[in-house]
């Protein structure tokens, strides 16, 4: 008998089932995948470039109108010819100009601010020298300026504050910048280091001095200046002339005049003590009754937080940190000082990481049982195999392609696993079958099964890979955000191809040539098929053959369409809710706190402090940390709404931390949902806006719904974003408007009569 001709993929088995070098590489595969697992850094969210930048240009004493016309338009004109920017947003505030810029997903960080750095700077000359118009700050923000990990640090002693807290948070920020990995160590909440000076006007006006006689004693007493060179010994010594000020002690011994012959000391007409000025910011921190925090339920306190460099693993950072912290308390940390970790990327990104991974190998194992209960034990260990090698494989093109390990690239594996094992299975079940068929050795049979399935298992691998690489090419931030998906899965059926036709023929050669199917095993298939086939001929045989058939396929059809139909209709009725995807339970959600335009930062704080007691009665809640008048720690979310400008008294923020999600029934949505009305009643009793902002699931956007409304004139825009904030507002199923229209709020302005001014001799500026 001929030899039957062989395709490409039965050549390839041909030339691999044997040969030394297909355990070599399936090997190989193995370990280069084990050390992807290892060395791919592991991240709570997927690296994307998105980069924003916020220009902020200082016109002192202009009004808002001034501000436009002369330095927000002419720059936001120059700024929108930047290559590759998608958005230029500005406001125009008395005495400053905001602009935020941002670029298109994609861009890499470097290059985006190159150019906007070269569009800032290159274009100083909109504004005449003489203007009074400020250099420009610009202030770039990218996925990497989100901390992976928050330490809360506060203290019930009354004999410290937050002037003590900041000294111990600034001593542990230049130790931990030692940890490699980490980029940014800084601190919210911390007062301003100062020395304040509290002046006595009855002692000022006995010695004969006056405030200005200070101001210039202090200001002269504290600069330092290039001297020159002095030259001896054929040495050239720079001379620099005086010192700063370096402490309360030193400045309260300055001498600003003299009296009678005796010199007049600070000390003499003023109070000198070392802390803060009046506060512009409130952080503290708060549990729950019995869930061991502060005695009083809140105490005062600064948060540390820390950023890591780009492609480092958050978690090796995260728990290299939390070791050192454990080492400086009792050395740098004093007794009576607490440190909570409030944030910790690493562990959680760890926790979804391991999950994933066990949920990725129990898939893996229900494939293999299923092959074991169809086709027997030794197919299964091929199948297992090829699936593992293929995985390993997969995790090892992953990290070339510079992906993470994190929820999303982890979720490809678990949603291609089905289609990942279709090749092995198609394989080994081919040579099973001729295997039963007899009459040819296995390693005859072997190429011969696989030439069989060869050609339709190529098409079905590229068909499925035609399916999924679209979506790697979605624009905006949900592209590169699930990139991940269609590019893993695509490689993963590439690769489960390649160990299809290399190493499963290899393994079924070793693993099934002692096993021949006995004369009661073919009986036993035989069965099988029978009953299978029996039922088969029962469900169809009414639809096919009789004189009934068409009207029962007719009326089979109309079953379809009717259920069909019904699917469609559950979404219509609202009984089933579209959405993007679904929600992720969480341990953490933020309370977004904007006060009315002119309240005060005590108010705030106040606002603040009675949600949080609101929010003792929830259990699920572990500890919160206020903010009044800064921002907490942003996440990916707060990076995109641009959470980090929120820094005036009207701004609040709340973070709120959860108990494990093991140890509570409710889902961090649900809780969600619960609390919002509670505290949204607080924040009407002040006329404040309160959000409740939770992690998404998915890339974050401004929200859900965001109207932008394009004019000339600015009052106009102004009426008809009220007018279509209030249709919003009636509406309701929308929450939480918002909107970028400031309110007025009350400002007082001092006109000098120049002329009268100067006849007393004075002038403006004094």
């Amino acid at each position: 008998m001929n030899a039957p001709h062989l395709g490409f993929a039965g050549r390839v088995a041909r030339v691999f089932q044997e040969h030394p070098l297909t355990p070599i590489l399936a090997l190989a595969a193995l370990l280069v995948g084990l050390m992807a697992l290892t060395i791919t850094p592991r991240e709570e969210e997927p690296q994307i470039d998105v980069t924003m930048a916020n220009v902020i240009v200082p016109f002192p004493g202009a009004d808002v109108q001034d501000v436009e016309n002369l330095v927000t338009s002419p720059l936001e004109q120059k700024l929108a010819g930047i290559d590759g920017l998608k958005h230029v947003y500005s406001a125009s505030r008395p005495g400053m100009a905001l602009l935020t810029v941002e670029f298109k997903v994609g861009v890499p960080r470097q290059t985006a601010l190159v150019r906007l750095y070269n569009q800032v700077f290159q274009n100083r000359d909109l504004w005449p020298p003489n203007l009074g118009v400020g250099q420009p700050l610009v202030r770039a923000m990218g996925i990497d300026d989100v901390p992976v990990l928050a330490l809360t640090l506060w203290t019930d002693d009354p004999a410290r504050g937050p002037t003590d807290l900041s000294e111990v948070a600034h001593t542990l920020e230049t130790d931990l910048k030692h940890i490699p990995g980490t980029r940014d160590v800084y601190t919210t909440g911390a007062p301003d280091r100062a020395v304040v000076v509290q002046m006595d006007p009855a002692k000022l006006a006995a010695y004969g001095m006056s405030l200005d006689d200070l101001a210039h004693s202090l200001k002269a007493a504290n600069v330092v200046t290039q001297a020159g060179d002095r030259v001896a010994g054929d040495r050239d010594v720079p001379v620099t002339a005086g010192t700063f000020l370096a402490g309360a002690d030193e400045i309260a011994q300055l001498v600003i005049g003299l009296k009678d012959g005796q010199p007049v000391f600070l000390s003499d007409v003023a109070t000198i003590r070392r802390g803060a000025d009046l506060p512009d910011q409130y952080v503290w921190f708060g549990t729950p009754p019995g869930k061991g925090g502060p005695a009083t339920g809140m105490a005062p306190a600064v948060t540390m937080v820390v950023t890591k460099l780009s492609g480092t693993n958050a978690a090796d950072i995260t728990q290299a940190i939390r070791q050192r912290i454990k080492a400086l308390e009792g050395v740098v940390i004093p007794a009576g000082v607490h440190v909570v970790v409030t944030r910790d990327y690493g562990e959680t990104s760890t926790a979804k990481a391991d999950l994933l991974i066990h949920k990725l190998m129990f898939a893996t194992l229900s494939v293999v049982l299923l092959v074991l209960l169809t086709l027997g034990w030794r197919e299964a260990i091929v199948v297992g195999s090829a699936v593992i090698i293929t995985l390993m494989l997969t995790l090892f093109a992953s990290w070339a392609m510079g992906f993470t390990i994190n929820r999303v690239s982890l979720f490809a594996l678990i949603f291609s696993i089905g289609i990942l094992v279709d090749d092995a299975i198609v394989v080994v079940e081919n040579i099973h079958r001729h295997m039963a068929l007899g009459g040819r050795s296995l390693r005859e049979a072997i190429p011969e099964a696989v030439s069989e399935v060869g050609g339709p298992t190529i098409l079905a691998t590229f068909t499925v890979i035609a399916a999924l690489l679209p979506m790697a090419f979605v624009s905006g931030l949900m592209g590169p955000y699930m990139r991940p998906i269609p590019i893993n899965a695509s490689a993963g059926m590439l690769l489960s191809l390649a160990v299809a036709l290399v190493v499963t023929p290899w393994l079924a050669l070793k693993l099934l040539r002692h096993h021949h199917l006995s004369k009661s095993e073919d009986e036993r298939e035989a069965v099988r098929g029978g009953r299978l086939l029996r039922l088969f001929r029962r469900l169809m045989t009414p639809f096919i053959g009789g004189g009934h058939a068409p009207r029962r396929r007719r009326l089979l059809f109309a079953a379809m369409g009717a259920l069909v139909l019904a699917a469609a209709g559950l979404v219509v009725v609202k009984a089933v809710v579209l959405k993007m995807l679904p929600f992720d339970n969480k341990s953490e959600f933020q309370v977004v706190v904007d006060m009315p335009e002119g309240s005060t930062l005590e108010t705030t704080d106040q606002l603040l402090t009675q949600m949080a007691h609101a929010l003792d009665r929830v259990q699920e809640v572990m500890n919160y940390q206020g903010y009044a008048g800064t921002a907490a720690p942003i996440t990916f979310n707060g990076l995109v709404r641009q959470y980090y400008l929120r820094s005036g008294p009207i701004d609040g923020d709340l973070q709120v931390n959860l108990v494990d999600k093991h140890d509570r029934k409710r889902q961090s949505h649900q809780i969600a949902l619960a609390v919002r009305p509670m505290l949204a009643k607080i924040g009407a009793r002040y006329g404040a806006s309160v959000k409740v902002v939770e992690v998404p699931p998915g890339p974050p956007v401004l929200a859900p719904i965001v109207a932008e409304i394009y004019g000339p004139d600015y009052s106009t825009l102004r009426k008809l974003a009220l007018g279509l904030e209030k249709d919003f507002r009636s509406d309701p199923d929308i929450v939480d408007i918002d909107s970028s229209v400031e309110a007025d709020s009350p400002r007082a302005v001092v006109v000098v009569d120049r002329a009268r001014a100067a006849h007393l001799g004075l002038d403006q500026a004094g």
